[in-house]
């Protein structure tokens, strides 16, 4: 007699449908926050410094978030300046859920979390060690400096995110949250820094007629800003198939922001990034996830990709906290306007490479085979528990999903058929 095979119903199409979506899936934090009154402080915090615009690309995080009643005092706000990395240090680069923290050994459970990705942290001074009580349970969130106790579960999506509440600010080793400014407002004019240094003419230029200037040094303020300014010489590498001067001024503003990340990023900050792809000013305008930049390292220069068009940083035009400025080979074209098929300069030679700096690799500069944007980074080594960014996991997830999903699909059809077929049935 024919054994019947029983599995327990379920639909296929849905089935399909769950993993398609959760391959895909981008954390957007302050929609997940949004229905909880107790953490509108630190959900305004997570935004006002662009915190949450960071977490827009990560797969899998694990956000420690201090209610309201545990903030300090809005009459004694903390350093604009050290908000924005205490924020990121309660970014932990892993999902954990409830059940992970029951697990942690006695020893404890060393964890990344965003501040590291910055390069501002010594050392590994940029993870948290997360311990258990085994009498009470309680789990705790270490720094060298102070320490948190979890409250409760916020919210979860299973093997993407969880919130949980802890009852206090976790402050990085090396950074003074309470400490006063002491550096009064640099006010710094870009345009005339620009002109003063040479060679920056048509940039300075372009600001002034932009009307954008007046905004980057706005954001002075905060968390900072970094230029990347093109040379006149790079100006004049354009190909005229880019047709960059035809733009309308709209878009020829969003270009201009689109060479401006929202932290200030001294030179050895760049060369050491573990996080290559960063938001700039444009994609806090238009939406997360686009008007991106890839910086990496290679053969010791820092190289910022587009994905259509790679520069290079050839020199410090200024750089003085919270503002650096560098001069850079290329003008950055985002692939958001101009497509996405590599665009080469008219003019032979090393593409604006600054004598003694080794010509890098050739590599092809569509999206596909962009370091670190669709796949491995330079040969920077990423922080222990450091998740891959939603970007780089996108295609093959998909399709392994897809393949698995009609495997399933596929299996339960023949067990139908067998059962419907089996001697039992006849």
């Amino acid at each position: 007699m024919a054994a019947t095979i029983s599995l327990p119903h379920f639909a296929p199409p849905t089935f399909l449908y769950f993993l398609l979506f959760s391959s895909s899936l981008a954390i957007d934090i302050t929609t997940l926050l949004s229905s909880y009154p107790n953490l509108t402080d630190f959900t305004s915090l997570l935004s006002t410094t662009n915190v949450a615009a960071d977490l827009s690309s990560r797969t899998s995080l694990t956000l420690l978030a201090v209610p309201n009643a545990f903030l300090p005092s809005p009459h004694h706000p903390p350093s604009p300046t050290n908000i924005a990395d205490v924020l990121r240090y309660h970014v932990l680069l892993e999902y954990l859920s409830w059940s992970d923290l029951r697990r942690v050994p006695p020893a404890g459970k060393l964890v990344t979390t965003l501040f590291q990705t910055t390069g501002r942290a010594s050392s590994n001074f940029g993870s948290v060690n997360i311990t258990r009580d085994p009498v009470s349970g309680a789990v705790t969130v270490h720094s060298p400096v102070s320490n948190a106790t979890v409250i409760s579960l916020v919210r979860n999506v299973p093997y993407n995110v969880s919130v949980f509440s802890v009852n206090s600010l976790l402050v990085p080793y090396g950074i003074d949250l309470m400490a006063s400014e002491t550096r009064p407002p640099l006010g710094l004019n870009i345009t005339k820094t620009l002109v003063d240094d040479h060679g920056f003419n048509v940039a300075a230029s372009m600001l002034a007629a932009s009307g954008v200037e007046e905004e980057f040094e706005k954001d002075e303020g905060g968390a900072g800003i970094t230029l990347f300014v093109p040379t006149d010489e790079a100006f004049s590498d354009l190909p005229s198939s880019a047709r960059f001067q035809s733009l309308p001024a709209d878009k020829k503003a969003v270009v201009l922001r689109f060479h401006v990340l929202h932290s200030y990023y001294p030179l050895g900050s760049l060369e050491s990034i573990v996080n290559p792809l960063q938001p700039t000013l444009a994609t806090e305008q238009n939406g997360a996830g686009s008007f991106t930049l890839n910086i990496s390292r290679i053969n010791g220069s820092v190289t910022i990709d587009t994905g259509i068009v790679r520069a290079l940083v050839t020199q410090t035009a200024f750089d003085q906290n919270p503002v650096a400025i560098f001069g850079i080979s290329q003008v950055l074209l985002p692939k958001e306007f101009f497509g996405k098929n590599p665009i080469k300069g008219d003019k032979p030679g090393n593409g604006g490479i600054p004598s003694g700096v080794a010509q890098p690799p050739d590599i092809s500069l569509s999206p596909e085979n962009s370091p670190g944007l669709y796949g491995p980074s330079s040969h920077l080594s990423s922080p222990p528990g450091l998740r891959q960014d939603l970007s780089s996991v996108g295609t093959k997830n998909i399709v392994a999903r897809i393949f698995l999903s009609v495997c399933c699909i596929g299996f339960h059809f023949l067990v139908c058929h067998l059962q419907l077929f089996s001697p039992l049935n006849l």
